[in-house]
């Protein structure tokens, strides 16, 4: 074989071998589950995934389900009957997930999916109208203590992280947490509309979903949940205020149960290839989310302790029975 034959030969090898084994990014045809209604944290990052997987050249496609209903358990009931052993499919989650298979009792537990990666953690705030008496954390722990039962908190779902906490709020400074009187309100508009009205002492959520109204002067942010000062953010933790609370609602991905190890392995490369890219980080930055990335046994292990310490905060205030 002349020199030319076999550059010409190679070429064709090589051309062959490519049409027959694509990348595998682009073999991948991926579904993500958000077990939530349209809107909420869980189905913006689903869709953030979605977004960014593509955008990335990670998958081929990806097609977001909704499946609603208490805190997630409705949702990863299905997935893992329905999923089972399926490599293409996906759940978001995170937090709220966890409180919810608590009070629910649910018979499907995090323990029958298969760990992928933890993705995001948005820091609480907790907030007041405009014109309230209460100016700073120490403020509404006064109120508290005077009258647990006329200081109203509004938040999101029973058990979620905003009703944990308003009860570590009250248990940090001394108040009986089981006696807080938190209001849950099914979506961030409903909680909005009745703390600008005055209907509850203060409201409870993720930074981000108040920003707009602490930035317009409706709202003023008493203090966040993050360990140290958020630049550019001018809040004052609660910490700084003497007050010991410190907490982040966490949002993750996991993988249906009895997937292989090397399905698994590619879902966990595709989420690794999918946080490290551009498309990933300009949604951060834009949903104002922090990069809390964590995969394998890592996150494994975070997950387990994280439901041990969401059930103790739940049964100290009275939601899930010992």
């Amino acid at each position: 074989m002349t020199p030319f034959h076999a550059r010409l030969f190679g070429a064709v090898a090589a051309l062959t071998l490519a049409a027959g084994c694509p990348a595998l990014s682009q073999q991948l045809e991926l579904k993500v589950m958000a077990p939530a209604a349209p809107g909420g944290g869980w189905d913006q990052t689903a869709r953030a995934m979605q977004q960014a997987l593509v955008a990335a050249g990670i998958a081929r496609s990806v097609q977001v389900t909704n499946v609603a209903g208490a805190g997630g358990s409705v949702g990863i009931a299905q997935f893992v009957n329905g999923a089972k052993g399926d490599g293409n499919q996906m759940m978001v989650n995170g937090f709220v997930m966890v409180g919810a298979l608590a009070m629910n009792k649910s018979p499907v537990t995090l323990d029958q999916v298969t760990p992928i990666a933890r993705l995001t953690e948005e820091i609480q705030v907790i907030v007041v109208p405009a014109n309230s008496p209460l100016k700073t954390a120490q403020d509404l722990a006064a109120a508290l203590k005077a009258d647990i039962a006329k200081t109203t908190f509004a938040g999101g779902s029973a058990g979620g992280v905003d009703h944990i906490m308003a009860a570590l709020f009250a248990g940090t400074i001394g108040a009986d947490a089981k006696k807080i009187n938190y209001i849950p309100f099914s979506g961030g508009g409903e909680s909005l509309a009745a703390i600008l009205g005055g209907k509850v002492t203060a409201g409870i959520s993720g930074l981000s979903e108040y920003a707009g109204q602490i930035k317009s002067g409706k709202l003023r942010a008493l203090g966040v949940t993050s360990e140290k000062r958020i630049p550019g953010v001018d809040i004052p933790t609660f910490k700084e205020q003497g007050i010991d609370l410190v907490l982040a609602n966490w949002r993750s991905v996991v993988a249906a149960p009895g997937i292989t190890a090397e399905q698994r392995k590619t879902l966990s490369d595709a989420v690794e290839k999918m946080v490290k890219s551009d498309a990933w980080k300009d949604i951060l930055k834009q949903k104002g989310w922090a990069d809390a990335y964590l995969s394998g046994d890592a996150f494994a292990d975070f997950l387990k302790k994280e439901n041990a310490r969401i059930t103790d905060v739940l049964k100290s205030v009275g939601l899930v029975k010992s």
